[in-house]
């Protein structure tokens, strides 16, 4: 007989909550943070351009940008393309709504494309069909933190003069071959939220090799000013020019203290993350109701999410119930994500509708995203396998 779940009254997997991500802050982190704190500079000073070059060092690009947060970055990206009302920008439907958002903000209009089934990563055969002569770019993301298929979608950019922007925000740490994560695209955006590979608290880096963007770059982070604080005051001069309408999407020096600090780790955190995900791999291979996202060829995966998808048809429960039943159990699973083109902003501004991206429309309804943080132990990792076989076990068919 299954064992009596949580939710109906039996004993939890474990006695406390563990979530499905979380920052991992070190006395180090700390220190270089407290340093910043007692200095003269705590916005538009040195460490936001030390942080920027040690960013485009680690991901092998020329130049970084530092913004508030990963949401910026994208509208940064959409801005200095000149992205603008009537303009077309093709986007993953399987993403968080701020990828599309940035084209929004810019009046331009997001081409939703559905999901490739195994990896829900963008179907690179549905892209070309969404090209029309309103294309001016193609958005990708790195769902989960596996690259995308780069090599097919720089052709597609390439033979359609469209640029090619990475949503890189899950991805740090990872590879396509032999190339970083950040340099596979002409323009990446990075996010450094808590539950991110790595943080600043807040926080986005945009990477590009292009020479002709970052000015523009650095320029609409800060109100579209013609220069910063720390350049007028270097030059000893007050005066400064606003050149068209920009945001304040400034990133502070502590903060990017804490970025130049946290950055050190990402290797060795990605590293972990593996080896979390390939514990889970090996648990759940003869679990028939479970299915991991498949991992393309010759890539290393940085796992900001470890997603599985239901087979429902194999179980007496639905999605919603399976995630109640394993909150209870203290396994704080979470669910990424809505369709873009399912909120409603979409519908009512856009006329998305349901069918529009079958694959992606069904994955939703049966995906799981599992506890994965650097910090997490073998037993935390070993009570979140307990608790999917728990679970899975008693509502089996």
């Amino acid at each position: 007989m299954p064992e009596s779940l949580a939710i109906k009254g039996g004993s939890p997997i474990r006695n406390t909550f563990l979530p499905y991500a979380r920052q991992s802050i070190s006395d180090e982190d700390i220190s270089a943070v407290n340093e910043v704190l007692r200095s003269d500079w705590l916005t538009t000073g040195p460490k936001v351009s030390e942080f920027e070059k040690e960013f485009a060092s680690f991901v092998g690009t020329n130049d970084a940008i530092a913004v508030s947060n990963g949401t910026a970055a994208l509208h940064t990206t959409m801005f200095t393309l000149g992205i603008a009302k009537g303009d077309e920008v093709i986007v993953p439907t399987m993403t968080f709504a701020a990828t599309a958002n940035a084209i929004a903000l810019q009046k331009g209009t997001p081409i939703f494309v559905d999901s490739d089934p195994e990896t829900l990563l963008i179907d690179t055969n549905k892209v070309e069909e969404a090209i029309t002569e309103n294309t001016k770019a193609i958005v990708a993301v790195d769902y989960a933190g596996q690259p995308c298929d780069y090599d097919v979608l720089s052709k597609i950019a390439e033979n359609h003069n469209l640029f090619l922007v990475a949503d890189a925000c899950h991805a740090l740490g990872a590879t396509n071959g032999n190339k970083s994560v950040g340099s596979l695209a002409d323009i990446s955006t990075f996010s450094f939220h808590a539950v991110k590979p790595m943080t600043t608290g807040e926080g986005g880096m945009i990477t590009t090799d292009n020479p002709h963007l970052p000015k523009l770059m650095r320029e609409f982070r800060n109100h579209c000013l013609n220069n910063d604080h720390r350049e007028r005051l270097e030059a000893g001069s007050w005066f400064y020019e606003m050149t068209n309408l920009g945001f304040n999407y400034r990133l502070t020096d502590f903060q990017c203290a804490l970025g130049i600090s946290q950055l050190k780790k990402v290797p060795k955190w990605t590293l972990r993350r593996q080896e979390i995900a390939q514990m889970y791999n090996n648990a759940f291979i003869n679990i028939d109701a479970i299915k991991p996202l498949k991992v393309r060829d010759n890539i290393s995966h940085a796992y900001h999410l470890y997603v599985i998808q239901l087979d429902t048809n194999k179980l007496s429960a639905s999605r919603e119930e399976i995630f109640k039943a394993l909150r209870a159990e203290n396994i704080g699973v979470n669910v990424h994500y809505i369709p873009t083109h399912l909120h409603p902003f979409y519908i009512n501004h856009f006329g998305t509708k349901e069918t529009q991206c079958p694959v992606a429309e069904a994955a939703y309804k049966n995906i799981l995203s599992l506890p994965m943080f650097s910090s997490m132990t073998n037993d935390d990792a070993k009570d979140v396998i307990e608790g999917i076989r728990k679970v899975i076990n008693f509502y089996s068919n």
